[in-house]
């Protein structure tokens, strides 16, 4: 890191000297400039800019600097920068010669172009006009953060005081938002009202009429022992003064927008394709999610191919402990039975914790590669909980300052099996999300943009793949719990189905639940709140199964190439050392190594 720091600097100091009239002419300039400097120089000055523009996430990497600070994400200004910057930073890529780079340098040069053509292409779909759903809601996510249980630390004077300015520029994003949502209003394009309805309890659970009560008094209830008196008692004060004068009305606000204007001027279709060049929009997404030139038709094909598939093998495990009965008769069983489930949310979430010790060693079978960073499971919080997904993961930060998390939803047990426990764990935690992501943010080899960087389709790939590994980790002993694997990529394969179905062929809610009903073991809470995430970030669920097929079809053809030579732990490495990246590019990335292995 520092002697990419240095070749940055100098990097700046040569192309800074250009202005000189002794310098040579400009382009015998350009030729001096060692290439590699150049790309650096780039990378960090780029990534620097970045973290400036978009200050949460510098917090979220564990960088402290812009604590103060919310960017006005969802105003003009804001994203007339960030396409400026993209503009900007690609053209100056682009005078760059590639083919003097070495191979990581080249990697990175076609993921940071891809990264910004793709960021580019986008700017055309007003996305801005649809800033609030019930999956995906700053509201909720900063009550997340001003409580204390994400990435805003609150131990020090100034991490208070820095949230008490970051609340400043909340509310004026509040008010931005209402702002875009009556421009979408006038253009036709609006949220789907069932999804909006769902919003709104989750607003109201932030109006409270004692401060004392509110998740965001919560850093008051722990200051840290070592404050001086004067400090408690101002912070205080002035915590108890911002929720009731600058939070709950900013909530309140929103809330009677809702109720008075935008619910109302919802729509009743659901799918992408309802809304202006919606077809286009949704084709793009696809694109971008997928990181393929795939079509919504290829992937829906794809999706009924992989459901029957996985349906054969599943009657594999009812003949194993001998149900007898069809199909629909065992997704019946397996989710009515009280033996699969809990009595208490406690029990469940403490499952998940009981399996660290024992996954993280027998994952020693398959890497030689292992995280720093610790994570632990904590249960979703009950205000976000209805409509959250079964699992999700915050990465930590490479320091180890904050581990990562498994958040597990333990609302309604009624729709969570224990049988889907350890495919869950596998993908959320180990060798999954926490695996894959770890490890690439704790590689300072790496340009920063690329340790702190992502795609879907290879993060969610590498989840859905990590749970493909059950049994040859030594998990999945259990039928049901190998069904419960089983059970848990028929899902993925739904949702290539019923993605595609709501966004491009005109689906109706109804239709996906009823195909979910039909085809899977699923309970109503999870596949009502599964349907409704679906429409709200359309294409989103595409990532899993095409990236899982992807790096199971780039295994195999190294496994063949390879024969009795293959090392899987030595293919996992070179999988996730370099980050994540497109599908195409880990392709011929794994391509190289295995030609490497063959001379």
């Amino acid at each position: 890191m520092i002697l990419r720091n240095i070749a940055a600097a100098a990097a700046i100091m040569v192309l800074a000297a250009c202005g000189s009239k002794e310098e040579p002419a400009a382009h015998e300039q350009a030729e001096s400039v060692d290439p590699v400097v150049a790309l650096h120089a780039l990378f960090d000055e780029h990534f620097e800019r970045e973290l400036e523009l978009n200050p949460l996430r510098a917090t979220f990497i564990g960088d402290n600097r812009f604590n103060a600070r919310l960017a006005h994400s969802y105003s003009a200004e804001h994203r007339a920068a960030e396409e400026a910057m993209d503009r900007e930073f690609l053209e100056r890529l682009l005078e760059i010669d590639r083919g003097q780079l070495g191979y990581q340098d080249q990697l990175s040069y076609d993921i940071f172009r891809f990264d910004r053509e793709e960021s580019l292409e986008g700017n055309q779909y007003p996305t801005h006009l649809q800033p609030l759903n019930q999956f995906r809601s700053m509201m909720n996510f900063f009550v997340q953060l001003g409580s204390g249980a994400s990435a805003h630390p609150f131990k020090t004077v100034e991490d208070y005081e820095d949230w008490l300015s970051r609340v400043d520029d909340f509310v004026i994003n509040v008010d931005q938002m209402i702002a875009n949502m009556k421009e979408g209003m006038q253009q036709g394009i609006v949220q789907p009202r069932i999804l909006m309805a769902k919003v709104v309890p989750q607003l109201e659970s932030q109006l409270k009429d004692d401060v004392t009560q509110s998740a965001f008094y919560k850093p008051i209830s722990y200051l840290p022992e070592d404050f001086s008196d004067a400090d408690r008692d101002r912070l205080t004060a002035a915590f108890e003064d911002k929720i009731a004068d600058a939070i709950i009305p900013a909530y309140a606000r929103l809330n009677n927008f809702l109720g008075d204007e935008y619910l109302a001027a919802g729509r009743d279709t659901v799918g992408l394709y309802a809304l202006p060049n919606g077809e286009n929009w949704y084709a793009y997404n696809v694109r971008r999610i997928t990181t393929t030139d795939m079509t919504p038709d290829e992937i829906h094909q794809i999706g009924l191919d992989e459901v029957a598939r996985i349906h054969a093998e599943m009657h594999s495990v009812m003949e194993a402990v001998g149900f007898d009965g069809d199909l629909k008769e065992f997704f019946e069983y397996v989710n009515t039975d009280p033996q699969f489930y809990f009595d208490e949310p406690e029990q469940l979430i403490q499952g998940y914790r009981d399996m660290a010790d024992h996954v993280n060693e027998l994952a020693k079978n398959l890497f030689e590669i292992f995280p720093k960073t610790d994570f632990e499971v904590r249960r979703v919080e009950p205000f976000r909980e209805q409509s959250a997904s079964g699992g999700s993961y915050m990465a930590g930060t490479p320091d180890g300052s904050r581990p990562g998390v498994f958040y597990a939803n333990a609302y309604d047990l009624s729709a969570r099996p224990n049988w889907a426990m350890e495919s869950l764990y596998l993908h959320e935690a180990i060798p999954g999300h926490h695996f894959q992501i770890m490890i690439q943010r704790e590689n300072e080899d790496l340009p920063d943009f690329r340790r702190f960087g992502g795609f879907t389709a290879f993060s969610e790939g590498w989840g859905l793949y990590a749970e493909s590994l059950g049994k040859e980790i030594g998990v999945y002993t259990d039928p049901y719990q190998y069904f419960g694997g089983l059970n848990a990529e028929l899902w993925r394969a739904i949702r290539l189905v019923v993605d595609t179905g709501i966004h491009a062929k005109g689906w109706s809610r109804q239709q996906v639940l009823d195909y979910m009903y039909a085809n899977s073991a699923v309970a109503e809470a999870r596949a009502v709140s599964e349907a409704e995430r679906f429409m709200a970030i359309p294409g989103q669920a595409l990532a899993y199964k095409v990236g899982q097929l992807k790096i199971r079809a780039i295994r195999d053809k190294a496994e063949e190439r390879l024969g009795d030579s293959f090392d899987v732990k030595a293919f996992h490495t070179q999988v996730l050392k370099d980050g994540a990246m497109p599908l195409s590019m880990l392709e011929a990335k794994i391509d190289r190594w295995v030609d490497s292995q063959l001379q």
